[in-house]
């Protein structure tokens, strides 16, 4: 069977969860098929291509000559048509994001073949995309909808997931969404094994004046409205002060939340001398010294499919402290191998909350607690890699896609 991967990004150039939901699926397929990965950000070196999994191979693609000044969603649109172009002799092309599901789509009218997208966020319950897109948010609204409504199956990767995608796009049947989760390299995430491999973690972690010995809170993620990361600083300081706080926080969405970001680390910066805010872009060795030497991470999301940093942590054996919506109780165990705090939210598609002050004051307790019982937080952590061990490793994942695979070209 020949899959072809059709995505906005793929090593080297990947900045979000569904990068690396693809950079993984694409290894672990590669076990079962021939797989063609059709990726954004023109060609890629002779070391990335040389460094490719078994089974797989990788096209990239450009813009468009003469688009340089076109609104985003057009450019996006450039390179679906060369994508789909190139799916003449494809089994199924299998499409990620809006920025490469029109891809799937046409080449899917084009040649006959399956189409199956994966549903790793929704545009109708990310309006603050406007804010980026200007009118190209209906562009990609549009180009989302279509590929959906004509796919011939669809993953949600979550529960929570499934459940928007039917509520945001009802002419959609049923039968054709099924649950696969994300799932992460279990040996590329996991605590330093060694007495040398946890002496380099406290060396990293101190660098940035941290005291391994002092209760510690972390963040991942980019600096977004649906990561939520303006509630997650103010609940920060309704927290004592002799909790560490770590920030890996960037990619700022607009200039906007970027400005409102840096003024509330700055707030926060004046009443504790333990708050470090990483915007660089580490790589994972980094986050994983950082994760280790921290007491629990925290998943402030208001909107939130599933949520692959909260999998990466609790590899690492950190608790998470996360947010009751989307696919967010997928990944936690409340009780179990973390904290869901609960949230009431506006039905507008935005996620606000709609009692913002009770959900970051409960944010807040939950994240105290945590620190507050080391014990407690280290049993969560434990039980939070047995968690992934058993139901996010890559491997099973690649199995049931698979098997989703045949199941849809039967029924096409």
């Amino acid at each position: 069977m020949r899959v072809d991967l059709l995505t906005r990004e793929y090593p080297p150039h990947v900045y979000g969860g569904a990068g690396v939901h693809v950079t993984e699926l694409a290894k672990v397929l590669g076990e079962h098929a021939e797989v063609q990965v059709r990726a954004f950000d023109g060609e890629r070196s002779k070391q990335d291509l040389e460094g490719l999994p078994a089974g797989v191979s990788l096209t990239g693609y450009e813009y468009l000559q003469g688009l340089e000044d076109a609104n985003a969603a057009l450019r996006t649109l450039s390179v679906d048509l060369a994508i789909a172009e190139d799916l003449r002799g494809a089994d199924i092309a299998h499409s990620h994001t809006w920025y490469a599901n029109m891809a799937g789509h046409l080449g899917s009218l084009l040649y006959d073949i399956p189409h199956v997208v994966s549903a790793h966020s929704l545009e109708p319950l990310r309006p603050w995309k406007r804010e980026q897109l200007g009118g190209g948010y209906n562009v990609s609204s549009w180009a989302e909808r279509t590929a959906y409504e004509a796919a011939a199956g669809i993953v949600a990767v979550s529960n929570g997931m499934r459940e928007d995608i039917l509520r945001a796009y009802p002419k959609i049947d049923p039968d054709r969404v099924r649950v696969i989760h994300n799932g992460i390299d279990l040996e590329d995430w996991k605590a330093p094994q060694t007495d040398e491999g946890w002496d380099q973690a406290r060396e990293f972690f101190s660098s940035y004046g941290l005291d391994s010995d002092r209760p510690t809170i972390i963040f991942v993620g980019r600096i977004t409205r649906q990561k939520g990361v303006p509630g997650l600083l103010r609940a920060l300081g309704k927290i004592s002060p002799e909790i560490q706080v770590i920030l890996c926080a960037g990619a700022p969405d607009t200039p906007a939340i970027a400005e409102e970001t840096r003024r509330l680390v700055e707030d926060l910066q004046k009443t504790r001398d333990s708050v470090v805010w990483i915007d660089d872009m580490l790589p994972h060795d980094r986050i994983v010294q950082l994760e280790a030497c921290s007491t629990v991470f925290v998943t402030p999301s208001i909107y939130e499919p599933l949520g692959i940093v909260n999998l990466e942590a609790m590899a690492v054996n950190l608790p998470v402290v996360g947010t009751a919506t989307g696919g967010i109780p997928d990944c936690i165990d409340d009780g179990v191998t973390g904290t869901l705090v609960p949230i009431e939210q506006v039905d507008d598609g935005t996620g606000t909350p709609i009692h913002p002050e009770q959900f970051e004051s409960d944010l807040a307790k939950a994240l105290e607690d945590m620190c507050s019982d080391l014990d407690r937080a280290k049993k969560m952590g434990a039980a939070g890699r047995k968690r992934v061990e058993d139901q996010f490793s890559w491997e099973s994942i690649g199995v049931k896609t698979m098997q989703f695979y045949r199941d849809v070209i039967a029924g096409f």
